[in-house]
């Protein structure tokens, strides 16, 4: 017996949580619970929110800020997402698997900087693990996180009969990494992040998700972070590279519609995923 796929909806009603997260979880908690009270209000299949959603230091995120997946944070997200009926896809650090990195073998433990994908029922249904750590414009992330590995499976979760693939942050700049998500059947990707400011560097995030969105013909939702040291201005790529929606630098919640026969017709028309003679497979 074949089962028979879900229906895909007329549209998937993504809700942005653009928020301004501090080293104070129990503050940032609470603005996740209005994030859910908006996303509620307007219907929303899904809640997306940045990256470090549970915790962050503009000057480096690590260990002190690390919860495990049964902590405060993700408890949340299952909470409200089982009680609103809103998936919901944020950004989080765990701590680390190892004892200390180094060559000296005394450097204290490092953690994890993941995202955590929860379906409406309140099911923790993946985690992915940055593989991709942020040692460039005179930032070291490595120093306080370890990276995920890179042959590991990507997520991929199904909303509404739309397929939603996840990277993060630093992810955005290797293309070889939204093209494996897209490999394993995501339709949107899906990209919470704290895109450090800097010279250039709001044109770097526009450009390349709008250039992941093009490659891949597929419909890009970028969340940043907002507030001291990250540049905010989320937005969402068609799959033709327009930008539909696009925000500022200020903590913002905004909802939109996601068509997928549009997403059809874009794929057939450009067939470029068809066309490729390249496939992409982890560095070992």
């Amino acid at each position: 017996m074949t089962s028979t796929p879900p229906p895909v909806r007329p549209a998937v009603r993504v809700t942005l949580g653009q928020l301004r997260v501090s080293e104070d979880h129990a503050a940032n908690r609470e603005v996740v619970r209005r994030a859910f009270d908006t996303a509620s209000r307007a219907r929303a299949d899904v809640l997306v929110l940045p990256e470090y959603a549970s915790g962050f230091d503009p000057r480096g995120t690590g260990r002190e800020h690390a919860e495990p997946l049964d902590g405060p944070f993700v408890t949340l997200l299952r909470e409200r997402a089982a009680q609103d009926g809103v998936a919901v896809v944020a950004g989080t650090t765990l701590p680390g698997t190892g004892t200390s990195h180094g060559t000296d073998g005394g450097a204290p433990p490092r953690a994890v900087n993941a995202v955590v994908a929860v379906d409406a029922s309140g099911e923790l249904v993946g985690v992915y693990r940055k593989v991709h750590l942020y040692d460039a414009f005179g930032h070291r992330e490595s120093e306080r996180l370890e990276p995920g590995p890179a042959d590991a499976p990507p997520l991929v979760v199904d909303v509404a009969g739309i397929r939603l693939g996840v990277l993060t942050c630093y992810d955005l700049r290797f293309p070889e990494s939204a093209r494996r998500v897209v490999d394993a059947g995501a339709d949107v990707l899906l990209v919470p992040a704290a895109w450090a400011a800097g010279p250039l560097k709001e044109l770097h995030w526009r450009t390349l998700a709008t250039a992941r969105a093009i490659e891949n013909t597929a419909v890009v939702v970028a969340v940043g972070q907002a507030g001291p040291g990250v540049v905010g201005r989320s937005l969402v790529v068609g799959p033709d590279g327009v930008v539909g929606l696009e925000l500022g630098a200020e903590p913002e919640l905004r909802t939109v519609d996601l068509d997928p026969e549009a997403l059809a017709g874009v794929r057939a028309s450009n067939p470029s995923l068809a066309n490729r003679r390249y496939r992409v497979v982890p560095a070992v």
